[in-house]
């Protein structure tokens, strides 16, 4: 499945390159907590897209699906280049100065050409991780795609062997004078959480809520 990047041009930042990160697990574990990543692209004519999709990490490659009729497949199918972002913001950075207002995040930039995947059964395959990805232990519940479905379905891998992390944590960091300021400053929190399911309104209201919905959480790391 290929290897991790270890730094490239493209991804050397060029600001802040000390928030920069090429190692594997670092990429991995932020790949491994979000699931929405969004591709740009540059289609027919030269218009530029940016789409969200959701993802999932098998291995060194990243997955993705969508429509077989949509632009965004039709077009990363000819195997065009791509960057692909996934962002996870942390907290609200909130200075003493406008100027130094900020957010903690951890993200991850890949650039790359995506391959279709065209055998059925490692498009299935490929499927099961996605929806395991983003709702661990569904699959086992569910019914699997049919021939036609897979049909409908494209399925692409990106490999992540130019890819790189950022990362912002801490305080905010305001100017020396600005710190006599009677100003409140710090980190405003932010995470993810789940509510109660919504059962759907045609249920059969004999079938419970499944453990794996109602003790939903992102899993923080998966990372090989």
């Amino acid at each position: 499945m290929g290897k991790h990047s270890t730094g490239t041009e493209r991804t050397k930042l060029q600001r802040l390159p000390n928030r920069g990160f090429h190692d594997a697990e670092t990429i991995n574990r932020i790949l491994d907590e979000g699931f929405i990543a969004h591709l740009g692209f540059a289609g027919n004519g030269g218009q530029v897209f940016v789409i969200p999709t959701g993802y999932a990490r098998r291995g060194c490659e990243l997955i993705v699906h969508g429509s077989s009729a949509s632009r965004m497949m039709r077009s990363l199918a000819g195997e065009i280049e791509v960057c692909v972002t996934v962002t996870l913001v942390d907290g609200l950075v909130l200075a003493r100065s406008a100027f130094h207002h900020s957010m903690n995040y951890r993200s991850v930039v890949a650039f790359g050409t995506a391959k279709v995947i065209d055998d059925e059964a490692e498009k299935t395959e490929a499927l099961r991780a996605l929806t395991e990805h983003i709702v661990p232990g569904r699959w086992r519940e569910i019914r699997p795609p049919t021939p036609k479905e897979l049909k409908a379905t494209t399925v692409l891998v990106l490999p992540l062997t130019d890819a790189s992390a950022k990362i912002r944590t801490g305080d905010p960091v305001d100017d020396d004078e600005d710190y006599g300021l009677n100003v409140w400053a710090g980190v405003l929190p932010l995470a993810m959480r789940t509510s109660a399911p919504v059962s759907d309104s045609k249920l059969n209201a004999a079938i419970p809520v499944p453990g794996h919905i109602s003790e939903y959480r992102r899993p923080r790391s998966k990372a090989d």
